[in-house]
C-alpha cells in the first residue's frame, strides 16, 4: 500500500465516530481500544484491530470488496471510504436492518444482503478483497472461489476462543498463500464453517 494511501486511511480512521454505531447504553465507552456487545451475542471490535485488518487489506479506490459480518457497520464505513463498491452480509436481520439504515445516510458504494455470510455473494463474485470478521474453524472454499486472481483475504481461523487473524492471498495463476499475522478472538462465524 502506498504510504499516502496509508496515511488517508488512519486519518479517516481517527475521525471515524465510533459511538455512531452502538447502542446509547455503551455511547460512554465508545473511546476504549476494546470490543462492545451491539446485542444478539455479537460486537463491534476494537478499533486498533478494525484499523490493522483494514491495513491489511491493502484498499485501493478501484476495488470491490466483500464483507462478511456486517454488525454494527463500523468496519464496513472505513472498508467503504476506501473502495470502489462494498458487498456486505449479515444473518442477524436486526443488525442488518439497523447498519442498512446507519449507513445509507452517509454512502451510495455499500451493497447490503442477509443470509450466510459462510457461503459469501456468488453473484457479485469475483472479489478483490475479502473482509471477515468472524472466525472459521477452515476457509471457506466458497471464499477462495469468489476472491478475484490477485485478491486477498483477511479471516481469523480457528476452533478455540484465541483463533489466527490470517492474510490469504491468491496469485495471478489461482495459486494460495496464506500467513498469519496476530491472534484474535472474535465471534464464530455461523453457518457450513462453525
Amino acid at each position: 500500500m502506498m504510504n499516502n494511501q496509508r496515511e488517508d486511511i488512519i486519518n479517516y480512521f481517527n475521525q471515524l465516530d465510533r459511538s455512531y454505531f452502538i447502542s446509547e447504553k455503551n455511547k460512554q465507552k465508545a473511546h476504549l481500544d476494546a470490543p462492545l456487545p451491539i446485542g444478539h451475542g455479537q460486537t463491534i471490535s476494537q478499533p486498533s484491530l478494525v484499523l490493522n485488518m483494514t491495513l491489511a487489506l491493502n484498499l485501493d479506490k478501484d476495488l470491490n470488496v466483500l464483507e462478511i459480518g456486517t454488525g454494527s457497520g463500523y468496519q464496513t464505513a472505513l472498508l467503504a471510504a476506501f473502495s470502489k463498491n462494498v458487498f456486505t452480509l449479515e444473518r442477524i436481520e436486526k443488525l442488518h436492518v439497523t447498519a442498512k439504515e446507519r449507513l445509507e445516510k452517509r454512502y451510495s458504494n455499500i451493497h447490503f444482503k442477509l443470509g450466510d455470510g459462510s457461503l459469501g455473494w456468488k453473484e457479485h463474485a469475483p472479489y478483490h478483497r475479502i473482509m471477515v470478521t468472524a472466525s472459521a474453524s477452515e476457509v471457506p472454499k466458497e471464499l477462495l472461489d469468489q476472491l478475484s486472481f490477485n485478491g486477498r483475504m483477511i479471516i481469523p481461523i480457528g476452533k478455540s476462543y484465541i483463533q489466527e487473524l490470517r492474510v490469504i492471498d491468491k496469485d495471478d495463476k489461482g495459486n494460495i498463500t496464506s500467513k498469519s499475522i496476530e491472534d484474535v478472538a472474535f465471534v464464530r462465524l455461523k453457518g457450513k464453517y462453525e
